[in-house]
């Protein structure tokens, strides 16, 4: 989520919304993490490798922390045993990065990644290895967005993809790419074309809106998020293969993907991986 500048409460995403993180980790209980972005515009984090309705950190900082950038996460493990480097999201480079689906040919990814590259790691899961990358790149590249995108062609075509939805968050700007069809990844974008009210973010709810708890004035934000959160029918379903991309609250699309050259199914996932990604 991003509001593109104030600095606000996410509470009614994380913890109140009728498909909240809280209520998701009911379903998904292997790991929580909540990211933002301080005062001095750094990445901050907290993880568990517990479900977010037992995590009592989350709870109070779902209800405490104000930023304009939130990146949260709940895990159904696939690689990497529950435990806290293997909790999203992950923090390289100033940047805060979470990843639902499955990447395989960890091996040959990591043959990818230099010394330096690899020394930013701590836990054993495909997406942080495939973060570890995106940040290579994007480190070769000079620019977020064409590193972001050459990693992901290269993952596409040299290795097998199961779905790589990603979340990857700088200070004040997104980007969410849903790839390929396998998962669904939802935007809710903020509404200026209606009157009344826009939405905002809160602990409290009322009908038809929600109100920001730190500024009194209206703040609309747009929210990324792999469920739909509440029933507003103005939540869309990303294209398979689009890249979104959120700078304040101008979002964008590009389609910069061919199809997976070695596609991976639900039949050919292990019983595990299986279970995690359904």
């Amino acid at each position: 989520m991003t509001t593109g500048g104030p600095r606000v409460h996410a509470t009614f995403w994380l913890l109140d919304a009728p498909e909240s993180l809280e209520f998701q980790s009911r379903r998904m209980p292997d790991g929580t993490g909540l990211g933002w972005f301080s005062l001095g515009e750094e990445p901050v984090r907290d993880r568990a490798p517990i479900a977010a309705f037992q995590d009592a950190d989350f709870n109070s900082e779902a209800r405490t922390v104000v930023s304009h950038t939130f990146v949260s996460h709940v895990r159904y493990a696939s690689t990497g045993a529950p435990e806290v480097h293997n909790s999203h999201p992950f923090v390289m480079d100033d940047r805060l990065f979470a990843h639902n689906g499955v990447v395989r040919g960890l091996d040959m990814l990591g043959s990818w990644l230099t010394d330096v590259d690899r020394a930013l790691t701590q836990g054993r899961t495909d997406s942080e290895l495939v973060f570890a990358y995106i940040t290579a790149e994007i480190r070769r590249h000079g620019d977020t967005a064409s590193g972001l995108i050459a990693a992901v062609r290269r993952i596409a075509a040299e290795l097998p993809v199961f779905a790589l939805n990603v979340l990857l968050a700088e200070s004040k700007r997104l980007w969410a790419l849903r790839y390929p069809d396998t998962h669904e990844l939802w935007v809710l974008n903020p509404r200026f074309d209606k009157p009344g009210p826009a939405r905002h973010l809160t602990s409290d709810r009322e009908p038809g809106h929600v109100r920001v708890t730190a500024h009194r004035e209206a703040c609309p934000a747009v929210v990324l998020a792999s469920e739909r959160m509440d029933d507003d029918p103005a939540w869309r379903l990303l294209a398979p293969g689009e890249l979104l991309t959120v700078d304040g609250l101008e979002a964008s699309s590009s389609f910069p993907f061919d199809e997976p050259a070695h596609p991976v199914t639900l039949a050919d996932l292990s019983p595990v991986e299986s279970t995690s990604q359904t």
